[in-house]
């Protein structure tokens, strides 16, 4: 195991969508270690580290909030950015008004997890990149507020806040600290993205507020 960090994430709403649902969003009921994973790296990530998921704490109850959004349809392609950038005429617009249309989501609200996690080095690490350097850019990015952009709760719109945690450092106790287990069925653990971005998941058991996370786990 690498070195091991605590980050405490809480925000007014997060939104981590099942894969399930194909239309409307629907939040899992607690933070995935993908999105865990997420939070870590967008404070820090090379090709030299890997994050692992260790364990995440919900600290609150767990609340649902169902909202409805306009959204586009579609989105701009590359194929028409790479030519525009070529200097051919062609149209970048994206025209809301004959392109919206309403999803439903189910979004959890007034959520805050404690994440626990360790990072361990890559095949692609230089011969400059050692533990020591990276857990020392993470203490000091995640003390300082810094990141290479916001960390979000699952959608882009719902930014993450953050605090580092200290080792021994105290954070109130869950809400189901005092709850024996909670089955939360099946959930995403990673993205494969060397065997055709092939899903893994873990049947996600919650013992008095706490997800172990498994290294890994397959459906």
């Amino acid at each position: 195991m690498g070195y091991g960090v605590k980050l405490l994430v809480w925000g007014d709403y997060a939104c981590f969508s099942r894969p399930e649902m194909k239309v409307e969003r629907v939040s899992y009921e607690a933070l995935t270690s993908s999105a865990a994973r997420g939070i870590l790296s967008a404070l820090h990530w090379k090709p030299a580290i890997e994050w692992h998921i260790d364990r995440i704490h919900v600290l609150n109850k767990i609340k649902f909030a169902g909202i409805r959004r306009n959204e586009v349809e579609g989105k701009i392609s590359i194929a028409s950015a790479v030519s525009a950038a070529k200097g051919k005429e062609v149209d970048l617009h994206q025209y809301a008004a004959s392109e919206r249309q309403q999803r439903a989501t189910l979004m959890l609200r007034d959520v805050a997890y404690v994440i626990e996690a360790h990072f361990v080095m890559t095949g692609k690490a230089g011969k400059d990149d050692t533990p020591e350097k990276h857990y020392n850019i993470f203490l000091r990015r995640a003390r300082s507020g810094g990141c290479f952009h916001t960390p979000c709760l699952g959608l882009r719109e719902l930014p993450a806040k953050f605090r580092l945690l200290d080792e021994d450092e105290y954070f109130p106790n869950s809400h189901y600290h005092d709850v024996d287990e909670v089955d939360l069925g099946y959930m995403l653990h990673s993205i494969d993205f060397e065997n055709d971005m092939q899903p893994r998941f873990f049947r996600a058991i919650m013992k008095n507020g706490i997800i172990d996370v498994p290294e890994v786990t397959a459906l």
